[in-house]
């Protein structure tokens, strides 16, 4: 009887005792676009590992991110807040104008805004970042702004070489910090990832929150050799498209039309490389169980062609244009979520942004959201939800490399507003019928552009956004 009692009371508390607290990593790879991944498209670039773990987690198509450059969206990642309230609407750094000078904007993340790492760190997590910061400079670095370790982020937004020792011979404010021990022919992507695989041994027992936020695929486009050799061949044998097939076109002959850069290709293997030894090594040390991931980029593929600069490596079609711009191919991109207490997986059509990943991240560590501009997407990862509902705003009053006017847009259902700040005039799109935006809807159906106008206008308004104003030394001329 005595000993019945005690494997009763043995089960009892085994089975009451609480299940280990989630490790939550996010995985942010830079400038990757839409259709830079097998899983959403490519016919060229080689992702067998991302494509896995897609198979594994819940993948959403139309995932946003809330800017079309990098700062303004992992403001939006660290906070849960919507760039235009933080005032930080451009990358850091950023400096161009034309007929109007660019709105004023914040140049580092204030320290008063609460970051996930620091939600993290008040539940006891153990936080570390490793890789691209570019949301301030000394001072505002991910130290600061709760993380316990931090290696490899500073202000910059791309590395000097993405070769050992990461830096120019004269010296650049692109060398990336915190990695001087290494060896001749080390890359950065692979070095990133065994910082993060140290950094998951180091806490065998804690739970952790850990930011792997590469700096691949930004520019300088520089890969191994031994990974871009074979796609020089693949090319040689078979172009991927006629180079002057859109040269008089008025939508594609500023962009790339098909993927076809080798190096960049290689550049892409590399980080699924990274994120296969992840998701392995997780599984290796036990922690598979009890470790979500979220993976994510920044903004879409660069593409553009024109301005006189290096053509954009990527291509994004049939999305319309690349990163910089507030066309879908400037800021749709890969969203995936794994959540290892949930059996859910596939695809999920909903609208959501990067402003939904805070709270999913708190969400799948069962921590409370605070007031945000996001909502958490794992009730939408197990079924169909009403998040689909929501309006999505965007807005970008700068000017950009890739030819980009300053702008706003707004997406409610299936139709997209654009409006350029110069002239204020306006482009609407039905996106499940034209995803490539081909066909402006806005003079057929004035009533419903005047609608969401308004509704642009009247969120503007309601978070104070920054606004470009008039630059009194421009002329048609310049």
């Amino acid at each position: 009887m005595t000993q019945r009692l005690l494997l009763f009371l043995a089960v009892l508390l085994t089975s009451c005792s609480p299940r280990p607290e989630m490790n939550v990593i996010l995985v942010i790879v830079d400038d990757l676009g839409w259709k830079d991944l097998t899983v959403t498209g490519s016919e060229l670039y080689q992702t067998p590992h991302i494509d896995a773990f897609a198979e594994s987690a819940v993948r959403f198509e139309r995932f946003y991110a809330d800017s079309p450059v990098c700062s303004p969206t992992r403001a939006a990642l660290m906070t849960g807040k919507h760039p235009a309230r933080l005032d930080i609407t451009n990358w850091i750094g950023g400096e161009q104008k034309g007929q109007l000078i660019q709105a004023t904007y914040e140049r580092h993340l204030p320290l008063e805004e609460t970051t996930i790492a620091e939600r993290f760190k008040e539940a006891g997590y153990a936080t570390g970042f490793i890789g691209k910061w570019h949301l301030g400079d000394e001072g505002f670095y991910p130290e600061n702004q709760g993380f316990d370790v931090n290696i490899g982020g500073h202000g910059a937004g791309q590395p000097a070489s993405y070769f050992w020792p990461y830096k120019r011979e004269n010296g650049s404010p692109w060398d990336v910090p915190g990695l001087e021990e290494g060896n001749q022919g080390e890359y950065l992507t692979d070095r990133l990832t065994d910082e993060a695989l140290d950094f998951i041994d180091s806490h065998p027992t804690d739970p952790f929150f850990l930011v792997l936020s590469h700096y691949s695929v930004h520019t300088p486009i520089q890969a191994k050799d031994s990974t871009t050799a074979p796609y020089l061949a693949l090319l040689a044998e078979s172009p991927p498209c006629d180079p002057e097939a859109a040269e008089n076109d008025p939508v594609w002959s500023i962009t790339r039309t098909c993927q076809g850069n080798a190096a960049y290709a290689a550049m892409v293997e590399n980080t699924d490389d990274s994120m296969g030894r992840l998701v392995n090594h997780l599984t290796e040390q036990g922690l598979s169980a009890n470790t979500a991931i979220v993976f994510v980029s920044d903004n879409g593929g660069l593409s553009s062609l024109n301005l006189g600069r290096k053509p954009g490596p990527t291509s994004n079609k049939p999305l319309r244009a690349g990163k910089g711009y507030l066309y879908e191919g400037g800021i749709r991109i890969p969203f995936l979520v794994s959540n290892p207490r949930s059996s859910s997986t596939g695809v999920r059509s909903l609208r959501a942004s990067t402003i939904d990943v805070v709270p999913t991240l708190l969400d799948l560590a069962g921590l409370e959201s605070a007031a945000l501009d996001g909502r958490s997407l794992l009730d939408e990862a197990e079924y169909a939800g009403t998040l689909s509902s929501r309006p999505l705003f965007f807005h970008f009053p700068h000017y950009h490399g890739s030819g980009n006017r300053p702008s706003s847009a707004l997406i409610v259902g299936e139709y997209k507003l654009i409006q350029w700040l110069e002239d204020d005039s306006t482009e609407l799109y039905h996106l499940s019928d034209d995803p490539g935006e081909l066909h402006d809807l806005s003079e057929l159906e004035p009533l419903r552009t005047e609608d969401l106008l308004e509704q642009l206008n009247t969120w503007r308004s309601q978070i104070d956004a920054n606004m470009p104003y008039p630059n009194p030394d421009w002329s048609r001329a310049n």
